[in-house]
């Protein structure tokens, strides 16, 4: 049977399985969010060891997931208290939230409950591995990880409404999931991941930010202090266009620096995509383009990208032998 939310009615209820309401009030299509950076860090660990510890990754998956999973709903939920979802005209599948609250798919209490338990599950994970690993460094990333996520619209601190909640984003599902992920498997901290980390954090940060620009009027609206909100869509663009050329710049440094060069080299076989990207965030400030193709290309960079890096991580650790860059 085909799950897809647009076969559930505004009025009559779901007409798919309650499983499947609940699997879509995730945002399922955005949890490679938080799938990349664990595979990414995880390929980064390998490559230093030399060996994959197949339990410590899956378990890193799944806390990360869950919480990842549970700040989408959670978020939601908070976005109809505040208003935000219901003054947005046009939602789009990117952005202006699941508007299952809205749609009289899921009640407020139902949507803020399975939200979380989702971050309690995740929680628990998390637990259990500082617990296995006595690590403090994974215990301060799994708190930033579930208070940020919860607090992107929460009250009192909303930090999305703050004008830092793309910053904030970039660092949750890039640079801290690819280094708890690369700790768990080496039990170290060192230079490694960095860039690729920062590749990352900018690119789930340009996600964000191009999923704000259909968003604009309803964020004025309720005071949400977003970047393309403050700066207006002109200045968004070229902050886009200048972050998505840092990431190639990134990617060309480690390659000529020889700082995991195979990650590097791998990324840059997404420039004909970042090229993509490039020219339809231009067309879609222009009114010359589906004003979703810039959002579907971005989120498409995010995971080829995250994905091209892991893969050359783990080529790096083939031809050069366990690296050792910065190791302590």
């Amino acid at each position: 049977m085909k799950m897809e939310c647009n076969d559930i009615s505004a009025k009559g209820g779901p007409t798919c399985p309650r499983w499947a309401v609940y699997w879509h009030a995730t945002r399922p299509r955005f949890l490679t969010a938080s799938i990349v950076p664990v595979l990414v860090g995880t390929a980064a660990g390998l490559a230093t060891t030399g060996r994959l510890d197949w339990p410590m990754f899956i378990t890193a998956l799944a806390g990360t997931v869950l919480i990842h999973a549970g700040s989408n709903v959670v978020n939601d939920y908070y976005d109809h208290l505040s208003g935000n979802d219901w003054v947005n005209p046009s939602p789009t599948p990117y952005s202006g939230g699941r508007q299952f609250i809205q749609r009289g798919i899921l009640c407020p209490r139902a949507t803020l409950g399975l939200g979380l338990l989702l971050l309690a599950a995740g929680g628990c994970i998390g637990i259990g591995i500082v617990a296995y690993t006595g690590s403090l460094f994974i215990l301060a990333l799994g708190l930033a990880g579930v208070l940020g996520g919860y607090f992107y619209t929460a009250r009192p601190i909303q930090l999305g409404y703050r004008g830092v909640g793309e910053v904030v984003i970039g660092l949750l599902f890039g640079l801290l999931p690819v280094y708890g992920s690369y700790y768990l498997q080496g039990r170290s901290i060192d230079g490694l991941p960095l860039l690729p980390g920062l590749i990352l954090s900018a690119l789930i940060f340009l996600v964000i930010l191009i999923n704000e620009f259909p968003d604009r009027i309803a964020d004025q609206q309720v005071g949400k202090r977003t970047l393309v909100v403050l700066f207006g869509p002109s200045t968004a663009t070229r902050v886009y266009r200048t972050v998505l050329a840092a990431t190639v710049a990134l990617a060309g440094w480690q390659v000529c620096a020889d700082i995991a060069g195979w990650a590097g080299l791998m990324y840059l076989l997404t420039l004909p995509l970042c090229i993509k990207a490039f020219n339809q965030v231009g067309l879609y400030l222009a009114g010359g383009a589906d004003p979703l193709a810039a959002n579907a290309t971005t989120i498409k960079l995010h995971l080829v990208g995250g994905l091209c890096m892991a893969i050359g991580l783990v080529l790096d650790g083939r031809y050069t032998g366990p690296i050792t860059y910065l190791r302590s």
